[in-house]
């Protein structure tokens, strides 16, 4: 047998029985994938001259985690401007742009991201606060849910706009005052397009640089693969030139975006995409948009938010989303519809049970993403329909607060808000529930998507309570949400997600039992090696 990789004097963690396997060492074959178990002398003999042999020295191996819901490519875009996300009020973001804007060069553009709408208080959002420090300067400030954004005076100005407009995303919008002024917030992608279009724009070759540094981090945090939720521009031939050059370390499916306006041509070449890749990379399924989001007033609920707002769906006739979901579904194509609200997250669950009442191959895997407040009747309905359930617990960590005094919980009211991020109900209920960061919304560090599906507390400060602590998972639970639950969404249980013979060699080696580590510690565990087909792609150098 040719081995390419032997790691001895380990435990090896299998997340379907949270329990250890009897052997100690594992040996990847030529086909990278799990060629052998068994005691450290036995496989250590299968090695030839050039195997890497790795002595792990007890330390724990888990099946390669996988973040159930990542943007690589616009994360790495989007970071590399300000990070606003530690701006606690007003006055930090005053500073931070104001320092960063005497940085500038006349003319040069201002990009930061992570702001928090918090920052606000009870002041309506929009660009009037930074006016003085913004005097002349073209910025573009993305909100952390990067759905909306906050244009300076300056760069709506070279956007030409200067009042509303409509748009074929519904719930789009250039917000304005009573007088028709722009206020400097845009809401969704259609109407934030309109100042990124006349913004500098990073070079090809920057843009792979910040790709290939992006998910060597992310290979380096423990990460082996990624379910990536969009294809935008050019990232499909990144993608493949990354890969060409055997410089992707993480293996990623790609489902591409599907817009309302979407016509029967734009559907048929969504079908003929799928399948494009390479050794690492797979167009698998298509994305869509239900609603917007809670904080900027652009989810779709079944009530109305504190403000009114929050009232319709993304696409102006919902119908037309159902329409497409069972074109896909009888083309054999998963889908994955982001819906936050609890309206769009009754509709897309609609929307998959006709079409699967319509005939299609049953065994096509539809998910939602995000399902960040829903009620009881539409919760069950998940494991009825075979539905994935796709979570990002960092968010109720992160953006909301146990006393529910956060934007979200108050454009919600207590009831809503008392049924946020139900994790611990959906996998009661026996739906299957994937765990991911939504990067660059949160951070991508897989070890903090556990610990905050675990203890539900703000990172920042885990002294405070925890927003639903009912809703936490088990240790046990989060891991699977990470391996064997997106290789079940994705169809592959039989070759990922456990350590198994004639499984992928996909793996991630941590210094500590993740079962077993108090989940506050649990960021803080080294990650000492990952490996994807049984090439090593993050070592640590004592290693």
């Amino acid at each position: 047998m040719s081995t390419r990789l032997v790691l001895h004097s380990a435990r090896l963690l299998d997340p379907g029985t949270g329990a250890f396997l009897a052997a100690s060492a594992l040996a990847v074959g030529e086909d990278g994938r799990i060629a052998a178990l068994g005691d450290d002398r036995e496989i250590r003999e299968l090695a030839g001259p050039a195997t890497p042999v790795v002595d792990l020295k007890g330390a724990v191996v888990t099946p390669g985690l996988v973040d159930g819901h990542v943007h690589p490519v616009t994360g790495a875009e989007l970071t590399g401007g300000l990070d606003l996300s530690g701006c606690a009020d007003l006055a930090d973001v005053r500073e931070a742009l104001g320092r960063e804007a005497r940085r500038l060069r006349r003319g040069e553009w201002l990009f930061a991201w992570g702001l928090d709408p918090n920052v606000f208080g009870d002041r309506p959002v929009g660009i009037a606060p930074f006016d003085t420090v913004l005097h002349g300067v073209p910025a573009f400030l993305l909100l952390f849910d990067a759905h909306s954004a906050l244009a300076s005076r300056r760069a709506l100005e070279l956007a030409g706009i200067d009042g509303p407009r409509t748009f074929e995303q519904a719930s789009a919008e250039i917000v304005c005052d009573a007088d028709g002024r722009p206020t400097g917030l845009l809401q969704e992608d259609a109407a934030c397009e309109l100042v990124e279009r006349v913004a500098p724009q990073p070079t090809r070759a920057e843009r792979l640089e910040r790709l290939a540094a992006a998910l060597d981090g992310m290979a380096a945090a423990g990460l082996t693969g990624g379910h990536v939720m969009d294809a935008n521009g050019a990232s499909l031939d990144l993608f493949a030139e990354l890969d060409a050059a055997g410089r992707l370390p993480l293996r990623l499916r790609v489902a591409p975006w599907c817009q309302p306006g979407t016509d029967a041509t734009g559907v048929q070449e969504l079908i003929d995409l799928q399948g494009r890749g390479g050794a690492l990379w797979q167009v698998a399924g298509v994305k869509l948009f239900m609603d917007g989001t809670i904080d900027n007033g652009t989810a779709w609920l079944e009530r109305p938010d504190c403000h009114g707002e929050s009232t319709h769906a993304f696409w102006p006739d919902p119908e037309a989303y159902t329409e497409i979901i069972g074109a896909l579904h009888r083309a054999g194509v998963p889908t994955a519809t982001h819906a936050i609200g609890d309206a769009a997250v009754r509709h897309v669950l609609d929307a998959v049970a006709t079409a699967r009442a319509t005939g299609g191959d049953p065994a096509v895997r539809h998910r939602v993403e995000h399902i960040e407040t829903v009620p009881d009747d539409t919760l069950r309905r998940f494991a009825e329909l075979g539905v994935i359930a796709s979570m990002q617990p960092t968010h109720c960590c992160d953006f909301t607060r146990a006393d529910h005094t956060d934007n979200w919980s108050r454009r919600l009211g207590e009831e809503r808000a008392g049924r946020a991020w139900r994790c611990r109900d959906l996998v009661d209920s026996g739906a299957t529930v994937v765990l991911g960061s939504d990067w660059p919304i949160a951070p991508f560090p897989p070890l903090g998507v556990l610990a905050g599906a675990v203890h539900r507390r703000p990172t920042r400060d885990l002294a405070q309570p925890p927003h639903g602590p009912e809703q936490a998972l088990t240790p046990l639970e989060a891991l699977r949400g990470l391996t064997t639950g997106p290789a079940y969404a994705a169809g592959e249980e039989r070759s990922s997600g456990r350590l198994a013979l004639g499984h992928r060699a996909d793996l991630t080696v941590l210094a500590a039992d993740p079962l077993t580590t108090p989940a506050a510690d649990l960021p803080d565990v080294p990650v000492l090696l990952t490996a994807v087909d049984g090439r090593i792609t993050h070592r640590a150098a004592h290693l």
